[in-house]
């Protein structure tokens, strides 16, 4: 497939911001302000944070918050599911999910692909492995290691599997991580593989936030958010301790201690292709800042000399590779080093003086270009590499104190995935797709630098007549904005086209062309087009197209989707009445965003495990780690423009909005539920048209299985198929009630 690249520029036009006072401690929800507009009087419904009548709804399992989280389920479900297509949008998207041929992704060390899989008849799962040679036949023999469904029933648990740390170079012992409902709350328990059963008085721990870290085969280094002193305000652990076999936690030995101001601290195992091991922890500060330490065994901890935006990579020939998201000058008057670079410094240097070592360059990026997943081999440091959000591999090498590549051939306008690599071994596995190729699976040999594939998944929807194009508009600063379209060649450009418009814009998550079976067809198979935003926050360029949208820079994240949109009518491919906008979790606050300042755009938003309430992020969940992206409310200066852009407190009592669909999840304990359950009660007071669907299992995922991801699927394209394909709107005909 070739993408068609075009520019069309447009401006962004101007946004008129209304600067909501600060209301006093005893003002009600009900009160409102009178903000005049050009277009009509506002009311901006007005909610002081410290006296949120509804806080209730943060209440998780409370009875109150339960009941009326399923009127409004009821209510949803008689709207979607009440439509002839829901029931066959969800027995397709359900047969894809279900299918036997997809590819049965896994990860290759000791001698054996290791793999879960999901199915009709294993909804909780099962973990199995085979070896290389079965595994790239037509029919892999699998080893069954855990069944999860017939441990969910023997333990009356509904186990969501997290996945498994198995200690090289045996790999006969594995601390399984596994939660309960896709909460990111989990256990882990101590597995023998030979045995196929957790060992009997093994390591186990609570269920917690966290992480465990093999030191040796009879001690761990653990970090758990059991109590107020071991856990940040964020809710992740604080403290690292080393336990020993035998002991209870309760007495294992502290190793290294953040604040409890920090994000959290976690700590890892890093293994080079000799066997050499450096147990290590990362202390990070803020969500960006970084405090890297290495941690010898008997010794005190370490700090490692880097930057606090940085990033360690791997370790590779003795080298710890690691990027720098800030520009860095390590010595006085020596070399500076690029924000986005790729460096090095030798390991063993560092743990014998304590000081930094001769720093050496890898790789820069250039202006387009962004740095994926890195992975270490044998014989080859292995780089993602994208250019205008199209993927490559590099190959690095390292020997008599100088880095060297080649360019490993890859399939040509694809997204690569660097899914699998192994110190130990050579091969690797490598992921190509985009929007109209299916996923195909490749092995990578690191010595040779071939590139073979050896799975594949079929069409799983007809792409007959669909093109692919990439486009860029100009946003409100003249930053150029690339975007792709997926659409049929022959639609007429006179805005009729039913278009779907998705976008993140945080994170530094770069959002890349991606095959979706249900998306297809649902979707693209019944007419719709489909629209990727590479909006500024998202790391498609590197780190400084992230950094240009963080805190009180947000608002160039959203003139960004904002031009796109525009972009798209004027182009004739789509217009208000046919156009919808879909984003989850920050993106969920990204298209709340756009329902409550630019509501004239679109005709349906979708706004998923959503940040809404910008005031009160910090309290909720995993909220105050985000701070570092989106700002802090209760400093003078970030809090008021979190108000000026926080949707729960910009809804215009009289505005005229397209109905959004709000869906989230009872068990995701990282965007709390509270945000969507609180901005869906103040559409209902207000009497603004809205459906909310909330999952009660599934983590930050909203499904905690193959059948509940189904679900979510058809009630989704149902809702969009209503609002942008239908020659008569829902709620024209009055359905928009539930009643």
């Amino acid at each position: 497939m070739t993408i068609r690249r075009h520019v069309w520029a447009v401006s962004a036009g101007a946004l008129a911001l209304a600067a909501c006072g600060q209301p006093s401690s005893d003002e009600s929800d009900t009160v409102t302000s009178e903000m005049p507009d050009t277009a009509s009087d506002r009311q901006i419904v007005q909610i002081d944070p410290e006296n949120d009548p509804r806080v209730w709804l943060e209440e998780v399992r409370g009875e109150r918050a339960l009941d009326w989280v399923e009127s409004q389920n009821e209510r949803t479900f008689d709207r979607l599911r009440g439509d002839e297509r829901y029931q066959q949008f969800y027995d397709q998207a359900l047969a894809i999910y279900q299918s036997e041929d997809r590819i049965p992704y896994g990860s290759y060390y000791g001698g054996y692909v290791w793999n879960f899989w999901q199915d009709a008849e294993n909804t909780h799962g099962l973990w199995r492995r085979t070896t290389m040679q079965s595994y790239l036949s037509d029919a892999p023999e699998w080893d069954v290691i855990l069944d999860l469904d017939a441990l969910s029933e023997a333990e009356d648990r509904n186990w969501v599997w997290r996945g498994a740390n198995c200690l090289a170079p045996d790999y006969d012992r594995c601390m399984l991580t596994l939660s309960d409902g896709g909460s990111d709350a989990a256990v882990r328990r101590e597995f023998d593989i030979s045995d196929r059963a957790f060992v009997e008085g093994g390591f186990e721990t609570p269920d917690a936030k966290g992480g465990v870290s093999w030191v040796d085969a009879d001690t761990l280094l653990v970090g758990l958010a059991t109590s107020e002193a071991d856990t940040t305000t964020s809710g992740y652990p604080a403290v690292a301790y080393r336990w020993e076999r035998g002991t209870d936690l309760s007495e294992a030995s502290e190793v290294v201690r953040g604040d409890r101001e920090d994000v959290g601290l976690f700590t890892f195992r890093s293994e080079d292709s000799d066997g050499t091991v450096y147990m290590m922890a990362s202390e990070a500060d803020t969500f960006y800042d970084t405090t890297w330490w290495y941690l010898p065994e008997g010794g005190e901890p370490m700090a490692l000399p880097l930057p606090a935006k940085s990033s360690i990579r791997d370790l590779y020939q003795g080298e710890l590779v690691f990027t720098v998201e800030e520009e860095w000058t390590p010595v006085d008057g020596g070399t500076t080093f690029p924000q986005g670079a790729l460096l090095s410094f030798t390991m063993a240097d560092f743990v014998a003086s304590g000081e930094l070592p001769e720093v050496k360059t890898v790789y820069v990026p250039g202006p387009r270009e962004s740095l994926g997943a890195t992975g270490a081999t044998r014989s080859a440091l292995l780089v993602a590499i994208d250019e205008n959000v199209v993927g490559g591999l590099e190959a690095f090498h390292y020997a008599d104190g100088q880095w060297t590549s080649d360019t490993v051939p890859v399939p040509d306008n694809m997204t690569i995935n660097l899914s699998s690599t192994n110190h130990r071994e050579d091969i690797a596995f490598m992921n190509a797709e985009g929007f109209l190729t299916p996923d195909s699976l490749y092995t990578v040999n690191a010595a040779e630098l071939t590139v073979d594939q050896v799975k594949s998944i079929p069409d799983r929807f007809d792409a007959e007549g669909l093109v692919v194009e990439q486009h860029e508009a100009a946003s409100s600063d003249g930053t150029m904005i690339p975007y792709f379209v997926v659409r049929r060649e022959d639609v007429p450009m006179d805005g009729t086209t039913p278009t779907l418009l998705y976008a993140y814009g945080g994170f530094q998550v770069s959002i890349r062309p991606s095959y979706s079976g249900p998306r297809g067809r649902l979707w693209l198979e019944n007419g719709g087009a489909y629209v990727v935003a590479n909006i500024r926050g998202g790391g498609e360029f590197g780190p400084a197209w992230h950094q240009a949208g963080l805190k009180m820079n947000r608002q160039r994240i959203y003139d960004d989707l904002i031009a796109v949109a525009e972009n798209l009518h004027e182009r004739g491919l789509t217009s208000p009445r046919h156009l919808g906008v879909y984003g989850g979790s920050n993106g969920g606050l990204l298209t709340g965003v756009m329902y409550t300042q630019r509501p004239d755009l679109w005709n349906a938003v979708v706004s998923a495990v959503p940040l809404l309430d910008m005031l009160r992020f910090n309290q909720l969940l995993a909220g105050a780690s985000w701070m570092g992206e989106y700002g802090d409310p209760s400093d003078p200066d970030e809090g008021a423009f979190l108000r000026s852009i926080s949707p729960y407190h910009n809804v215009d009592a009289n505005g005229d909005y397209p109905e959004i669909y709000l869906f989230t999840s009872t068990q995701d304990d990282r965007v709390h539920p509270g945000h969507a359950r609180k901005f869906a009660h103040l559409l209902e007071e207000v009497g603004h048209d809205y459906l909310y669907y909330e999952n009660t299992a599934g983590g930050h995922s909203a499904a905690a299985n193959l059948e509940e991801t189904a679900r979510r699927d058809a009630l989704l394209y149902t809702f969009l198929m209503q609002k942008l394909m239908d020659d008569v709107d829902p709620l024209e005909a009055g359905t928009s009630d539930g009643e």
